[in-house]
């Protein structure tokens, strides 16, 4: 499993021969709405934010049927998005700009969620970062922001990726479950599971806010072929988007009652509460969605220190913020 690195490679190899292709939107003949897939990371406690769109209501005031596919984790809705299979996806930065990087059609058209709420949680006796070498890792997969924070933070306490033994270890629960079983002994998982934590036998190591506060979460990521044939439908979708996320702050129980609606959670789960509030406190997630490209040159300069890029490139290149400015004036700032 040391060699993730060449596994991350094939994988955007792969990504990279599958045929770009846009099909004509689709209308759905019931509602005269217009067809629109969006890639999002396997639901968990934050469902409340990410699926406010879809879920609330405002995808559809803006003339689209949003379908908001889910995936173990974001590299694999980059794939999705670069076959063609999907309009949009929403993920880290990382794995889009290695793929950029290596000629792929990529464009990041908004960034909502800046602050980092993924940690590193370990098992057993591990209190230093130090204390992970020679230790089992879990990961989502190669090049997804669980790994590629990972790798960031070993980087920045001297390990190598050799140090460790990464596993691919699906989503955020699996992860978990895997880490209190003693199957792992560190993970990258949401900050969600902080408040069951210790129950388990688990705590929490690493907290982005101190490790990584340059480190984004979630930009939106589209091709130039769906911005030149649905430009339109781009600036309908991030106005969405916008309206939704500026609804879910200012309405945490209807968050909270949505993240249960999606993702089955108990009434007393304490996870949703507590992300929320996370979100609140480091000011997590912002509907105007601006594209920091100091963040995302930041982020090429680590990925070059870890490894996972060879050659930087120009940020502002993959970026286009046409649509995000339509969008903001269109809904007002």
């Amino acid at each position: 499993m040391r060699k993730l690195t060449r596994i991350g490679q094939f994988i955007f190899v792969t990504a990279l021969a599958a045929v770009f292709s846009c099909p004509a939107p689709a209308q759905d003949a019931r509602t005269n709405l217009k067809s629109w897939r969006d890639g999002v990371v396997e639901a968990k406690s934050d469902a409340g934010f990410v699926f406010m769109a879809s879920k609330g209501g405002f995808a559809e005031k803006e003339g689209l049927n949003l379908n908001m596919i889910q995936f173990k984790g974001d590299a694999l809705a980059l794939r999705g998005m670069l076959a063609g299979e999907l309009e949009t996806y929403e993920g880290n930065p990382g794995a889009p700009l290695i793929a950029a990087s290596r000629g792929a059609d990529i464009k990041i058209i908004g960034c909502y969620w800046p602050v980092l709420t993924n940690a590193i949680f370990v098992h057993g006796n591990i209190a230093l970062v130090a204390d992970l070498k020679g230790k089992v890792f879990a990961i989502s997969s190669p090049g997804a922001l669980p790994d590629l924070f990972a790798r960031a933070v070993l980087e920045q306490n001297g390990l190598t990726n050799s140090d460790v033994r990464f596993a691919v270890m699906g989503s955020d629960a699996d992860r978990f479950r895997a880490l209190s079983a003693g199957i792992a002994d560190a993970a990258v998982i949401s900050t969600e599971f902080e408040p069951i934590a210790a129950q388990q036998g688990v705590k929490l190591l690493v907290h982005p806010h101190d490790a990584a506060p340059n480190y984004l979460r979630f930009c939106i990521y589209t091709s130039s072929t769906v911005l030149k044939q649905r430009n339109d439908d781009v600036v309908h979708f991030l106005a969405a988007e916008m309206k939704a996320l500026r609804y879910a702050l200012a309405n945490r129980d209807k968050v909270l009652d949505l993240t249960r609606q999606v993702t089955d959670a108990k009434p007393d789960d304490p996870r949703p509460g507590y992300i929320f509030d996370e979100v609140t406190k480091y000011s997590a997630i912002d509907p105007a969605m601006p594209i920091p490209i100091e963040k995302l040159d930041w982020l090429q300069d680590l990925l070059v220190k870890t490894g996972n890029l060879t050659t930087k490139i120009d940020v502002k290149a993959i970026v286009d913020d046409g649509p995000r400015r339509q969008a903001l004036a269109q809904i007002g700032k």
